[in-house]
């Protein structure tokens, strides 16, 4: 690359993280629902038309700030998982929950935007899914190690007429774990978030004071759901 071609580079990549700090701006003021190309160009100095040379609609804006909402918690989850690798799996999962939250109430607005109500008129695409995903990644390989290890994993029996749809979600999320964890695992991470979304966004107001302490006792029972055993 030549040094005009390198400087033209790092030029859009600065216009382009700038118009992404304003829009996070937006987010915090209006809503995602109000994201507005013509206000985050307004802000930054810009006529629209130079602003849609970077981003062509508003939901290819929002796209962008999906994907680095979910790969800047993804990352979080991942460092969380990687902090301490001989640490016992249930002590593990419960790092990377207590990651996950720490970043949410950091980072509300962008929480939000990926975890709370659908914004109208937008539609994820598939570009989004690999960096939703990386924190189910996580616990899933704190899973899969827990698995291989000695004291393997202990899940309950699967109801009957649960097990055909808990074998098909593990053949489609983790085909070497057995369909009685991948049932819990997935229930175990809605309700995670379900903890997150209901103390950020205020359904334990006059209901739960000491927040850090039942969330910590929350994600250890979500622990014992899937078959980690506490050490």
């Amino acid at each position: 690359m030549s040094t005009a071609q390198g400087a033209r580079a790092r030029a859009r990549q600065e216009v382009t993280a700038a118009i992404k700090d304003a829009a996070r701006g937006q987010l915090a003021a209006e809503g995602a629902a109000k994201l507005s190309l013509r206000a985050v160009a307004r802000e930054l100095g810009m006529v629209s038309s130079a602003l849609y040379r970077y981003f062509p609609s508003r939901d290819d804006l929002l796209t962008a700030l999906i994907i680095d909402a979910y790969d800047s918690l993804g990352a979080a989850a991942e460092r969380a998982r990687d902090a301490a690798p001989g640490a016992p799996p249930a002590d593990r999962w419960t790092a990377v929950c207590e990651a996950v939250r720490h970043w949410a109430l950091a980072h509300p607005h962008e929480y939000a935007l990926i975890y709370g109500s659908p914004v109208p008129g937008y539609s994820a695409p598939q570009t989004t899914v690999r960096a939703a995903s990386r924190v189910g990644l996580a616990l899933i390989g704190i899973l899969r190690d827990a698995h291989r290890g000695p004291a393997g994993l202990t899940a309950p029996p699967l109801p009957a007429a649960l097990r055909p749809e808990a074998e098909r979600m593990a053949a489609d999320l983790a085909p070497d774990l057995p369909p009685e964890v991948a049932a819990p695992m997935v229930a175990a991470w809605a309700q995670l978030f379900g903890l997150i979304g209901f103390e950020l966004f205020g359904q334990f107001n006059r209901v739960v004071e000491d927040r850090e302490t039942f969330f910590r006792h929350a994600v250890a029972r979500l622990a014992e759901s899937v078959g980690l055993t506490p050490q």
